[in-house]
């Protein structure tokens, strides 16, 4: 097996006790974001998401932690309470990534990559 498949059979784990979480699983792409999506491409955002995660989620001790993504207001934001990638509380608890310290490359790559897998599952890419 693979590195990627193993990550991809990890992260199809983690999407399946997502599902069962009152809470993340109601979250879902509106129209208008899936338009949004599809209008701008996967790579522009994943970029996005990229961008977002460096800036709001990487810094280590962040002030407003729990309240640094919006509800609403871009795709990504939606992926990041559907998959558990909203703050750094929640990344603890779900993909056990420690809370006190900076991000690393390879964190953040997975972080991408757990909301882009979402992302494309929502607008059936």
């Amino acid at each position: 097996m693979t590195f990627l498949e193993y990550q991809n059979m990890e992260i199809d784990k983690l999407f399946f006790k997502l599902s069962k979480s009152k809470f993340r699983s109601r979250f879902h792409l509106s129209d208008k974001d899936k338009e949004y999506v599809l209008s701008h491409g996967l790579d522009t955002i994943k970029k996005h998401a990229y961008d977002f995660i460096s800036a709001r989620l990487a810094p280590s001790n962040l002030e407003n932690d729990g309240r640094q993504t919006p509800m609403r207001g871009h795709p990504v934001f939606i992926a990041q309470h559907a998959t558990a990638t909203c703050c750094r509380g929640c990344l603890y608890k779900w993909h056990h990534i420690s809370k006190d310290k900076e991000l690393t490359l390879e964190q953040i790559n997975y972080v991408v990559l757990v909301i882009m897998k979402w992302v494309e599952k929502e607008v059936n890419v």
